[in-house]
């Protein structure tokens, strides 16, 4: 039985490859001994600062652990050069943070789900096609393939502006062959500034949810890799429940392509689909239908694996 209060939050740490990561840990506020527990983090740039506590607190007030973690090279985790995005890191600091959230008093490992957004969308479905134990994943706006989204930022820029991030990003990478600080690009900007993402409502999306010491680069290298990066390839092989939520006025994640991976899912996919923009699902009444429907995805999985209500 769940209850309303706010609940407590606990910061923790896990170690990744021998770079410490910093979460948090929302212990379940149901009076079960043993519970489900969700991981999360954020997309592309993104800290566990930017938007992720309300959705803590709610899956905690309903019931569920729950660990929202920083990548390496982010937020209050370690590693340096900062702001550095590496997909392999990520994905692995993700198998990190799942094998911390199962061996956490109270927590049942069998019961651990996924939460992904944008970026970390398609970092729960790629997890999901490799490890067999997690009862479910849940994806919203996900960024399932590097290419389609690579090609929507060449329709609403145009080709210099791919053509001005890839220059820099082999400046980058040229710099850290020889050892040399990382060459930064803003994450976002105004349409028509150099940025890894300047779509209309980018700017003001982004700046909705971050909280004052965000900081607004990464390490330009990443955009060589970025269209190289297609879960979406391993569709068939997620075996668990997986929520896909696909916001059709989507400019960062291409909806067609998130669309397009359920379908190659069939009987393993939740589709939902939202008449918003990738940013307008994390705040608002969009929060609320986007939460609503996690919920009740969340429960119907547990329900049908392991026979069991929260």
């Amino acid at each position: 039985m769940a209850t309303h209060s706010t609940p407590t939050r606990f910061d923790v740490e896990f170690d990744s490859d021998g770079t410490r990561c910093s979460a948090w840990h929302y212990p379940s506020q149901s009076d079960q001994t043993s519970s489900a527990c969700i991981v999360m983090a954020h997309g592309l740039g993104g800290t566990r600062e930017c938007g992720l506590a309300p959705y803590a607190e709610r899956f905690a007030a309903e019931g569920y652990h729950v660990v929202v973690f920083d990548y390496r090279y982010f937020g209050d985790s370690d590693g340096q050069p900062r702001q550095l995005l590496k997909v392999s890191y990520q994905l692995d600091d993700w198998r990190a943070a799942i094998g911390f959230a199962r061996q956490l008093d109270g927590v049942n490992p069998e019961q651990i789900i996924l939460w992904g957004t944008s970026f970390s969308g398609g970092h729960v479905l790629s997890i999901a096609a490799e490890d067999k134990r997690l009862v479910a994943v849940s994806a919203q706006g996900p960024m399932v393939d590097g290419r389609a989204a690579s090609l929507e930022i060449l329709k609403y820029a145009g080709p210099v502006h791919l053509s001005k991030l890839s220059s820099c990003g082999l400046i980058d990478q040229a710099r850290a062959t020889v050892g040399m600080s990382p060459l930064y690009i803003p994450l976002i900007a105004k349409p028509g500034e150099l940025a890894a993402m300047t779509s209309h409502d980018a700017l003001s999306g982004y700046h909705a949810i971050t909280n004052p010491g965000w900081r607004n680069e990464m390490s330009a290298r990443t955009v060589l890799v970025l269209s190289l990066y297609r879960p979406i390839s391993k569709a068939k092989k997620i075996c668990c429940p997986a929520l896909i939520q696909v916001c059709n006025k989507d400019t960062v994640a291409p909806a067609k392509s998130a669309i397009k991976m359920a379908k190659r899912m069939k009987n393993t996919a939740t589709l939902k689909q939202y008449d918003i923009g990738h940013f307008d699902i994390y705040t608002g009444k969009d929060f609320d239908l986007g939460i609503a429907d996690q919920l009740a995805f969340y429960q119907d999985a547990l329900q049908n694996a392991r026979g069991l209500k929260l």
